[in-house]
């Protein structure tokens, strides 16, 4: 679970990176025409367009954020499930949609279902784990040759939006309950005077990751109870002091406690770490200040590190407790920054406001110093915070386009392999990484790479700290456990390959079936003249090694390739049938003769469909033709593989 939630937090990196820039442009728009939003002010109208685009569908972004960062390979299919995992509820549980269900006019259906909208986070929340574990699931699945069409990755999308509606139609039976019980809560704690504020901060913060605080937006600010705090406030209505009790402990949180907060979990963070930390919280920092949407710093530690969110929910409470006990009072139409404290300054309603400044200074000392704290005592994870041995001396080129290539094969190959290595993920600074045991990685090879440091978690996760390129080489790792062709494959060509006992591992050169050599439609390979071995019968052209070695020779015509492992065992990859006669127009292969070779690394690209074309067999054959120096060979056969996968061993003599 501890990895799941770290996975996620993780992930909704992407969607949260874009909330700051989408804060600013809401908040000088609303700034340059605050009574108007944009309807006196052709300037202010286009930026606060601008950053709604973001802000108004958060619930779209989330659901594709965490569709993509929780999948297994990252692929755009899970990005795409995303997206029609949170358009079936969109579509399924609207008003509209709920008034046609149950055959009652539209302004009878239940004012929780309102809530379902494109802001909703919990529902984009939802989706995208939703979505994700769909395509992990189903994205290799191989339907029927009549409905081959739907299989794979077409399926996921499909599979998802049917979870989606058993999904959606549980919630038209429990959304409203749930609302209902918010609200009915909302309106028990406003009779509880400053007490019933300080609740209600607690947890109007605590129920921000589910969307939910809407429930409870609507008791205290708008009309749904009588209490109407907002429109009151700005009509300056009701009774000094105290409308706008529920708003005002929102700005020293706000403008003074979470950018001080940010600033605690930067001095937090390690050294390596602060400058890609530091670009982070400044950004979402003054997003908080000056506009009050605090989104940007909040879910950057509400999952990593939930028990700091739940401190920061509580210190939130308190300021809503003080503000309202003493009657300071101020109140916002967008939220709790800077440009609505100046606006509400001269509401006269507004009950000595400054009192808030000096209220929010001793808060930003609270929130430091309790930050700073907790992250230590409890070695919480938030932004730039991770555990690491030092640095060392790197063993490799850490220069030229090849680095990362290179530090990926090194990294990859210490960990274990494909026979080790479950997922590969990555955050800002760290490769994150999912292993069948940790203890099986080299950790000193590991280090010898030059990588700042790593960390075990427990014994299925360890972390790997590469810095701020690790995009780079998290790109490169899943090319090689994915069998993906690109860079990785031709940069890792100058990368040694470490010498291998008499048992070796033998790989699958392609994606597709399995089968051994006998059953090859050729005299010469399936009566084992050329010795004994095993056969792909492909679904896709790329062409990767089946064993560690050196390429010995790469024949003109570029049909056939060979490679001598270390204990001197000879490889033939012969690609296709009586392909020889093709000249070699369908292929293109990416080594040459004395290139060292190993896992991951495709050797060939061939043209199946030009192959076929020709009338000509695709076979994939592995050959081993001096067998006076192999001991024993064992192959699993048949059965379907992917390129990469283990699926056998040869024993050298």
């Amino acid at each position: 679970m501890k990895a799941y939630m770290q996975r996620m937090g993780r992930s909704l990196m992407l969607p949260v990176a874009t909330l700051p820039v989408a804060a600013l442009f809401m908040g000088v728009g609303y700034w340059i025409d605050p009574s108007g939003w944009g309807g006196n002010n052709l300037l202010a109208a286009f930026l606060i367009k601008a950053g709604g685009t973001i802000l108004d569908n958060l619930g779209i972004l989330f659901a594709v954020g965490l569709a993509l960062g929780m999948s297994k390979d990252k692929d755009g299919a899970s990005a795409l499930a995303g997206l029609v995992a949170f358009l079936t509820p969109m579509t399924l549980v609207n008003t509209d949609a709920v008034a046609m269900f149950k055959k009652i006019a539209v302004e009878d259906v239940d004012i929780a279902f309102g809530a379902i909208n494109f802001k909703n986070v919990f529902v984009g929340i939802l989706a995208g784990l939703i979505a994700a574990a769909m395509y992990n699931r189903f994205s290799s699945v191989k339907l029927p040759m009549a409905l081959s069409f739907f299989s794979g990755k077409r399926l996921v999308p499909i599979v998802t939006a049917g979870m989606m509606a058993v999904v959606s139609a549980a919630l038209i039976f429990v959304w409203p309950p749930v609302y209902t019980t918010l609200v009915t809560f909302g309106e028990f704690i406003s009779g509880l005077g400053p007490i019933g504020a300080g609740l209600y901060g607690l947890f109007n913060r605590l129920l921000i990751p589910t969307g939910l605080h809407h429930a409870l937006n609507n008791v205290f600010w708008f009309n749904l109870a009588g209490i109407d705090d907002i429109g009151k406030f700005w009509a300056s209505e009701g009774v000094k002091g105290v409308t706008g009790m529920y708003q005002a402990g929102f700005f020293p949180v706000m403008m003074f406690g979470l950018p001080a907060g940010a600033l605690a979990i930067y001095q937090c963070a390690r050294p390596e770490k602060k400058k890609v930390t530091a670009s982070l919280m400044v950004a979402a920092a003054f997003a908080s200040f000056f506009t009050g949407v605090t989104e940007p710093l909040e879910f950057s530690f509400m999952f990593v590190a939930w028990p700091l969110y739940v401190v920061h929910a509580i210190l939130t409470g308190i300021s809503m407790f003080i503000a309202a006990t003493f009657q300071w009072t101020a109140g916002f139409n967008f939220s709790a920054g800077l440009i609505d404290f100046v606006l509400s300054l001269r509401v006269p309603i507004a009950n000595k406001p400054y009192m808030l400044i000096l209220l929010g200074l001793v808060m930003a000392v609270v929130y430091y110093v309790t930050f700073r704290f907790v992250i230590t005592k409890f070695n919480l994870m938030t932004p730039g915070r991770e555990e690491g041995d030092g640095e060392e001396t790197p063993d490799i080129d850490t220069t030229g386009d090849s680095k990362h290539a290179v530090m990926a094969q090194r990294i990859y190959d210490a960990l274990g392999g494909a026979a080790n290595v479950m997922t590969i993920d990555n955050c800002t600074t760290r490769l994150r990484l999912q292993l069948q045991d940790t203890g099986a990685a080299d950790q000193s090879k590991i280090k010898a790479t030059g990588v700042p440091g790593l960390k075990v978690i427990d014994d299925k996760n360890i972390q790997v700290i590469v810095g701020t390129e690790v995009q780079f080489v998290a790109d490169e790792m899943n090319r090689l456990h994915h069998g993906a062709a690109g860079t990785a494959n031709a940069a890792v060509e100058t990368a040694a390959v470490e010498p291998v006992s008499k048992n070796q591992e033998l790989f699958a050169v392609a994606n597709g079936k399995l089968v051994p050599i006998t059953e090859v439609s050729d005299d010469v390979f399936s009566e084992k003249m050329m010795g004994d071995g095993y056969a792909v019968l492909p679904v896709s052209g790329e062409i990767f090694s089946p064993v560690a070695g050196t390429i010995s020779s790469v024949f003109p015509t570029k049909h056939a390739v060979g490679i001598t492992t270390p204990t001197g065992v000879e490889v033939l990859l012969h690609m296709g049938l009586d392909t020889v006669d093709l000249g070699g127009a369908p292929f293109t292969v990416y080594v040459t003769a004395g290139q060292q070779v190993g896992r991951g690394q495709m050797i060939a690209q061939a043209d199946l469909a030009a192959i076929k074309a020709a009338g000509k067999k695709t076979d994939m054959i592995v050959a081993f033709t001096n067998g006076d120096k192999v001991e024993q060979l064992t192959v699993e056969t048949p059965k379907e593989v992917s390129a990469n996968d283990i699926i056998g061993e040869l024993v050298s003599k």
